[in-house]
């Protein structure tokens, strides 16, 4: 049937208008669907460590619910879902886990891929996944406003601001370090497979020392070697000694770091668009990151 005869379809059943009724109820559908993955969503057990119960909000100030929220949006329309340990406590400041998507993917499917929902809201984080905006310094900029954006909702503690992401998701979040009117956001970053490599970095300013976890393969065949070139320019700037050791689970690590600082680089075999599969680890890394703060030290 071409366009022609559907049309004269419709007209003589009278359906024309039970499809323009429906439009809007498909918009709703495919909107859903942008912001659910499918499948269920499960929150961990928060265990509020002692340092957590320090910094206190008003409870009966902030209208952010408990469990799964969706479509949050930035002022230019950046959308982004939260999760909140099943326990949540709006009286109590909670740490927060930024994940960036990368192209070609949405809010709901990087919660998927990274797994961070349960593992983080168990360590005590509430977590917020960000859409892919397209990449460049003022949707940098906008995502970085999505901590304060929900400080206004949810008990955040601002100076615990931890953030990830992946291949163009891992971009902005290694940016968001860097760039001048950003880089007091993050207390740590640890970005996969970023497209920076040391030539966009050599000309910046450092930014005072940041826990750094750079994870990047070695197969990377869109931005290969970026990784080892990102971290050596981190290294500098937390004022490491300049080579590193190997630890375990194809990591090494910087010594000798400004305030304790971690600086760690993470080498993987697969390929770029491959999520590295360190989840545990980049939650572990933040929480041991909040225990050295050479920021607040100052």
């Amino acid at each position: 049937m071409n366009m022609a005869q559907l049309k004269v379809y419709l007209l003589r059943t009278n359906s024309w208008q039970k499809v323009l009724f429906g439009l809007p109820i498909l918009a709703m559908v495919v909107m859903l669907l942008m912001d659910h993955s499918g499948e269920s969503v499960e929150l961990g057990q928060a265990v509020y460590r002692p340092e957590m119960l320090q910094r206190l909000c008003k409870a009966g100030q902030l209208s952010g619910d408990a469990g799964e929220t969706y479509g949050e949006e930035t002022e230019h329309g950046i959308k982004y879902n939260v999760r909140t340990p099943a326990n949540y406590d709006a009286s109590v400041a909670h740490p927060l886990l930024l994940v960036f998507s990368p192209a070609g993917s949405n809010r709901a499917k990087t919660e998927k891929t990274t797994g961070f929902t349960f593992p983080a809201t168990q360590a005590g984080f509430i977590v917020a996944y960000a859409d892919h905006p397209e990449l460049s310094p003022s949707t940098t900029v906008e995502l970085g406003t999505i901590p304060s954006l929900m400080a206004k909702k949810w008990c955040i503690d601002e100076k615990q601001v931890y953030v990830t992401g992946h291949s163009d998701g891992g971009t902005s979040a290694m940016a968001l370090a860097f760039m001048t009117g950003t880089r007091h956001i993050p207390r740590a970053i640890a970005p996969s497979a970023a497209g920076v490599a040391y030539d966009d970095l050599r000309d910046r300013r450092c930014p005072e020392p940041l826990p750094v976890m750079v994870m990047h393969s070695s197969k990377d065949r869109l931005f290969p070697g970026y990784g080892q070139q990102a971290v050596g320019w981190w290294a500098a700037c937390n004022k490491c000694d300049p080579i590193p050791d190997k630890i375990a689970n194809g990591c090494s690590s910087y010594s000798g770091c400004a305030g304790g600082v971690k600086t760690l680089y993470c080498e993987g075999d697969q390929i770029h668009s491959h999520w590295p599969e360190r989840t545990q680890d980049i939650i572990e890394f933040f929480v041991s990151t909040s225990q050295v703060s050479p920021r607040e030290a100052k």
